[in-house]
């Protein structure tokens, strides 16, 4: 008998991937507005929800490696139009 690794539904694959691009988003926001910031409890604050993001950017890509899926990257790269 062999056991068989779960798998994601197509739909679900496809939420956790725009879910995994909106956090990633979202941590990138935070990290640069830090820099603008001169509250120290918002900067606290701000610390926070990008540790709390990498952390859950960690367990969505756990969860994205279910996905019946993978995308093949191309060997070649297309000729550019502007030189």
């Amino acid at each position: 008998m062999t056991s068989q690794q779960p798998t994601l539904a197509a739909h679900e694959s496809l939420e956790i991937h725009e879910v995994l691009n909106f956090k990633t988003l979202c941590l990138a926001k935070s990290k640069l507005m830090q820099g603008l910031v001169f509250d120290q409890e918002l900067k606290d604050l701000m610390e926070k929800d990008v540790q709390q993001s990498i952390q859950a950017i960690a367990d969505l890509q756990a969860i994205y490696a279910k996905a019946p899926f993978q995308a093949p990257v191309p060997d070649f790269r297309p000729t550019p139009i502007l030189n």
